[in-house]
């Protein structure tokens, strides 16, 4: 009874703060530094919205320690609704009170995780609505798979028992582009999620394979081996008005996109491995200046704002780095591979080996924390993308 007055009470506390700081809920933030994690502590919650209100933040540099401990208490209530708000230890001032209903108890914790973010992390991007596709492995059969950001809601979309590589997303999140041997030489697929359509996007002879649609949805590039050597090459987003943009003997690879669409940053490779960029209309290709990286550098991919790169680097082992989009000195963030960025430009998803597998994390970047992704599939999974 006294736990049942006291979570009434705490409801009640809220709404009247709803009604009296509506207005200051648009204006009072708590920036803090990107590389500095937020000590927190979380009460009242329990089960599954604990468990997701606690993954999610964590992801994005916060840390859940003890209340003596916390900067910020993530307080409130759920069952048939969510009750949730921010504390500010210190000011002992509520920030952000709200009521959360008209969902499942995962989508209502994502919800008001969302909201603790734009408080505690101010100007980033939502992404806990996000979806991932990436390739599994059980034995010797690969297949793609889709899922929720942290695993959760995750579906195998093809049954080929064949290789596959490269998968990635259209804009928008309905449809796939991957590279699939299931009919012999290497084609590259168009998939519909939707409908479950799949159809031939690219089947030249030779190689077709690293496929990457340009982030406004009007050209995909890819690699092919039509002419005897590995070309990257640019079409429209229907196939049509294929052109060869590189013309060498090196072995290109991983094209990614300029937020803007008029970049492409890909892998040549003659001697080691190293990343090149080039316009889409073609014209002279430009060598990516990377300092403090060794070894092959590889499988790139550009920030959604434009300002870094983040690439594998297999000297010593993989090891994700980050370096500027124009150059310059490069960080080792993690040991690691295959990463994508998230549309907040802050988290990466990408493959760790993991006693003899290959599971999926989430890296916060800028602390350089990392969570393993909930497995809901067995086998390995990696070459995770996220759609933007």
């Amino acid at each position: 009874m006294k736990k049942q007055f006291a979570s009434i009470c705490f409801e009640l506390a809220l709404c009247v703060c709803l009604m009296t700081s509506a207005k200051a809920e648009d204006t009072v933030r708590i920036a803090k530094p990107a590389t500095y994690l937020i000590p927190i502590t979380l009460t009242g919650f329990t089960g599954e919205v604990l468990s997701v209100v606690k993954f999610d933040l964590e992801i994005l540099g916060m840390e859940a320690t003890a209340p003596d401990k916390a900067e910020f208490i993530i307080s409130g209530s759920n069952g048939a609704k969510l009750v949730g708000g921010v504390t500010d230890a210190s000011k002992n001032v509520l920030l952000a009170p709200k009521i959360y209903q008209g969902g499942s108890p995962r989508a209502l914790a994502h919800a008001f995780a969302e909201d603790v973010v734009k408080q505690l992390r101010p100007g980033l991007k939502g992404i806990f609505n996000g979806r991932i596709v990436y390739r599994v492995q059980e034995g010797r059969d690969f297949e793609i798979a889709v899922s929720d950001f942290d695993g959760h809601n995750a579906a195998v979309a093809t049954h080929d028992a064949s290789l596959v590589n490269g998968p990635t997303w259209f804009p928008g999140g309905h449809k796939l582009l991957y590279a699939s041997w299931k009919n012999g030489p290497t084609q590259i697929l168009e998939h519909d999620l939707t409908t479950g359509e799949r159809k031939p996007f690219a089947k030249y002879p030779g190689a077709n394979y690293s496929p990457s649609v340009s982030p406004d949805g009007r050209h995909a590039a890819m690699v092919l081996n039509k002419r005897g050597t590995s070309d990257l090459y640019v079409c429209g987003v229907d196939g049509s008005n294929l052109k060869q943009l590189t013309f060498t003997s090196d072995e290109e690879s991983s094209p990614c996109w300029s937020p803007d669409s008029r970049t492409i940053c890909f892998v040549a490779r003659s001697g080691r491995a190293g990343l090149y960029k080039v316009n889409v209309d073609g014209g002279l290709v430009q060598k990516l200046s990377i300092r403090g990286a060794y070894g092959h550098i590889t499988e790139p991919d550009w920030s959604p704002d434009g300002k870094t790169i983040v690439f594998t680097s297999n000297s010593g082992g993989f090891n994700l780095y980050s370096v500027s989009a124009s150059g310059g000195d490069a960080e080792r963030l993690v040991e690691g591979e295959d990463g994508s960025w998230a549309p907040n430009s802050r988290t990466v998803i990408f493959t760790r080996r993991e006693n003899g597998r290959r599971v999926l994390s989430l890296l916060d970047v800028p602390t350089k924390h990392f969570k393993n992704v909930p497995e809901k599939l067995s086998g390995s999974s990696s070459q995770p993308s996220w759609a933007r």
